[in-house]
């Protein structure tokens, strides 16, 4: 379909009507998109290319939003219908378990690593620039700085209670993350890092994230 600019567009958020959660809606020209999936603006090509497929190879009506540092895809949807509707522009589904416990591995691998190598100072722009992040992609469950607190010092592997992430949830974190960790330390060298929290998770859920990760959008970023 379209390749727009963030002028041309409104963003809001409505409530999941199956769901306790707000989902980010694209308003354009009287039509409704919902977010599919976030690029960084190094990855133009990958966003387009990720558009052109949806489009032209397997008939979805798509947008390609871009903006000074992202782009994102969002697949048209039609409000009335958002619970049943969702699976056909991108995916509704909760993310597994093991995918959003080893994103969080990630963010929390990240935030130890500034604090222990540059301060305390930085750790707390970072927390503050991770809070904003949630807030402004609507992650559920996640739009506090309490809650983001939470996220950043319980373990994700023994904790009680996991954000219901979908993969576009984890898609933007990874993004997000990749960006602020190359913003922080001058450099992408604290990935290998950062990858070896994954160790504490079982070999076979270590494997399949692994797997997941490199064919993802953001893939590229972490191998």
């Amino acid at each position: 379909m379209f390749i727009l600019k963030r002028q041309d567009v409104e963003i809001t958020s409505i409530q999941h009507p199956k769901k306790e959660q707000k989902v980010p809606i694209l308003q354009y020209q009287g039509q409704h998109f919902r977010l599919i999936s976030v690029f960084s603006a190094a990855q133009e090509e990958d966003a387009k290319a990720f558009w052109r497929d949806l489009t032209d190879n397997r008939g979805k009506a798509c947008v390609l939003l871009e903006e000074p540092e992202r782009f994102s895809v969002w697949g048209k949807v039609r409000l009335e219908q958002l619970g049943s509707d969702d699976k056909d522009v991108g995916g509704d589904s909760t993310a597994a378990l093991s995918f959003i416990q080893a994103s969080l591995l990630l963010l929390q691998a990240v935030y130890i690593d500034i604090e222990d190598l540059l301060g305390s100072r930085q750790a707390s722009l970072f927390q503050k620039e991770i809070v904003s992040m949630f807030q402004q992609w609507r992650f559920p469950q996640a739009d506090t700085p309490e809650a983001v607190d939470q996220l950043l010092t319980v373990d994700p592997l023994v904790s009680s209670h996991t954000p219901p992430w979908q993969e576009h949830h984890i898609n933007t974190l990874l993004q997000e993350l990749y960006r602020l960790g190359k913003q922080h330390f001058g450099n992408a060298n604290f990935t290998s890092r950062v990858l070896d929290a994954l160790q504490d998770m079982s070999a076979d859920d270590r494997q399949k994230f692994m797997s997941w990760l490199n064919k993802s959008p953001t893939g590229q970023s972490w191998s």
